[in-house]
C-alpha cells in the first residue's frame, strides 16, 4: 500500500521548485518557439496547397504525409542523432525546436487550410463585387474568418504540444521529464516523483483549456451580429 509519510512528503515539496524552474525556463519556451515557427510554415504550406502550383503543391503533400506519419520521437532522433552523420549539428535545444516546428506545421497546415476553404465562395465574389483585389479579400475577409475556424483545434494542438516537450529529454534536454527522472533515481521515489511531474503537468493543460474556453466565448464562437459578414455590410452601406 502506498503511504506518503513525512519523508515523502519533504521530497515532493523541496522536489516542487525543482521541477517547475525547467518547466518555466525550457519546456514553456520549447513550446512557444515550436507554436511560432511551427505555425508560420504552416501558412506557407496551406497556401502553397491553395495557390494550386503543382510541383510546390505535390511536395507540400508529402511533406505532410512524411511528417504526420512517422512518430515524433523518430523525427528528433533523426535530427538530433542522424544529421551529424551528413555534417548537420544541432543542440538539444535546437533540434527539439526544429523536431517540433517541422511536426507541427504538418498538422498546423492542414488545420489553416481546411478553415480557409470552410469559408463560403460567395464571400470572395462579394469581395471583388465590391472592389477589392485578392489580397484585400484575403487579409480583410477570408483569414479573419478562418482565423475563428482554425482557432479551436489549433489551441488544442498547442495543448499536445506542452506535453510532448517531454520527448525533448531525449536528447540531453534538461527538461521538468529530465530532472524528475533524477531526483527519483536519487531518492528511490519514482512513482510519487513522476505522479507530481504529472500533476504539473495536468494543472498547466488544464488552465490552458479553461483559457481556451474563455477565448473561444469571447474572441471565436460570436453571433454574425459581432462579425457581420461582408455581404451584410456591403447590404448596411446600401441601405444608408
Amino acid at each position: 500500500m502506498f503511504v506518503i509519510n513525512e519523508r515523502l512528503w519533504q521530497i515532493l515539496i523541496s522536489s516542487l521548485p525543482k521541477l517547475l524552474i525547467p518547466f518555466l525556463t525550457i519546456s514553456l519556451k520549447i513550446t512557444v518557439l515550436t507554436f511560432i515557427f511551427g505555425t508560420l510554415l504552416a501558412m506557407l504550406i496551406a497556401i502553397v496547397q491553395i495557390a494550386e502550383v503543382p510541383i510546390l503543391k505535390q511536395l507540400a503533400r508529402a511533406y505532410i504525409w512524411i511528417f504526420r506519419s512517422t512518430p515524433l520521437l523518430l523525427q528528433l532522433w533523426i535530427i538530433f542523432f542522424g544529421l551529424p552523420t551528413l555534417g548537420f549539428k544541432f543542440s538539444g535545444f535546437t533540434a527539439a525546436v526544429i523536431a517540433y516546428s517541422m511536426n507541427e506545421a504538418a498538422y498546423n497546415a492542414e488545420i489553416i487550410r481546411s478553415s480557409i476553404l470552410a469559408v463560403p465562395e460567395g464571400q470572395i465574389e462579394a469581395g471583388y463585387m465590391v472592389g477589392m483585389n485578392y489580397f484585400q479579400i484575403m487579409t480583410r475577409v477570408v483569414l479573419p474568418q478562418a482565423a475563428r475556424i482554425a482557432f479551436p483545434p489549433m489551441f488544442n494542438s498547442l495543448i499536445a504540444l506542452v506535453k510532448d516537450t517531454s520527448l525533448a529529454s531525449s536528447v540531453t534536454v534538461i527538461e521538468m521529464m529530465a530532472v524528475a527522472r533524477q531526483i527519483a533515481a536519487r531518492y528511490y521515489e519514482p512513482f510519487a516523483l513522476y505522479c507530481e511531474t504529472g500533476l504539473i503537468y495536468l494543472v498547466v493543460c488544464t488552465l490552458l483549456t479553461k483559457l481556451q474556453s474563455y477565448l473561444e466565448g469571447r474572441l471565436v464562437w460570436k453571433s454574425t451580429d459581432n462579425h457581420p459578414s461582408i455581404t451584410s455590410g456591403n447590404k448596411a452601406q446600401e441601405a444608408a
